[in-house]
């Protein structure tokens, strides 16, 4: 069983956390998160420091307890450093075309440019043709966006073309032989 639930969070300064019925609001400046409470989790936050228990000592409770408390935690990093995912796209004539404020403009290979609607929250960032950075506040929105951008030209087996993560690693399979 798990222990995460018992670690204590100690809130950064410049960061504001808000207890509203159900809600926990986590804002710094002009940027705010939200995550909603289960009913089994009883939440405090008292001198910079938030707790998260189990109401009815269940096995169950407790799992809730860690897991708000996982996503409160990944709210409050997001918030202070960011989080980021890196793609690369290989391919012949695989390519970023161009990024307006709301799209990003893929090459991938097909007969047309493939348009992405970037979410709002989301930095996307150009470092080369063939290499972009997802930027944002919000861990699962991020991870998200890179994976709907992956999923127009998975990486294949046999030669490896396609769009991956900056840290993945694709088995390459042998050709078949006569």
């Amino acid at each position: 069983m798990s222990r995460i639930a018992k670690k204590l969070i100690v809130v950064p300064v410049n960061v504001h956390i808000t207890l509203i019925g159900q809600k926990i609001i986590v804002k710094k400046e002009n940027n705010a998160l939200c995550c909603t409470v289960n009913s089994c989790v009883l939440v405090t936050y008292e001198n910079n420091c938030l707790s998260f228990k189990s109401k009815s000592c269940s096995s169950k409770g407790w799992a809730q307890a860690g897991t708000l408390r996982s996503l409160v935690n990944s709210m409050i990093i997001g918030l202070t450093v960011g989080f980021s995912k890196k793609l690369q796209l290989l391919g012949v004539g695989f390519k970023i075309s161009t990024i307006d404020s709301k799209f990003v403009h893929m090459s991938l290979g097909y007969s047309h440019l493939i348009k992405y609607l970037i979410p709002k929250g989301i930095i996307v960032e150009c470092l080369s043709s063939v290499e972009v950075i997802i930027k944002g506040a919000d861990k699962q929105l991020v991870g998200q966006v890179a994976a709907n951008i992956r999923s127009y030209k998975i990486p294949e087996s046999y030669k490896g073309k396609g769009i991956r993560y900056s840290d993945e690693i694709v088995r390459i399979k042998e050709a078949k032989k006569k």
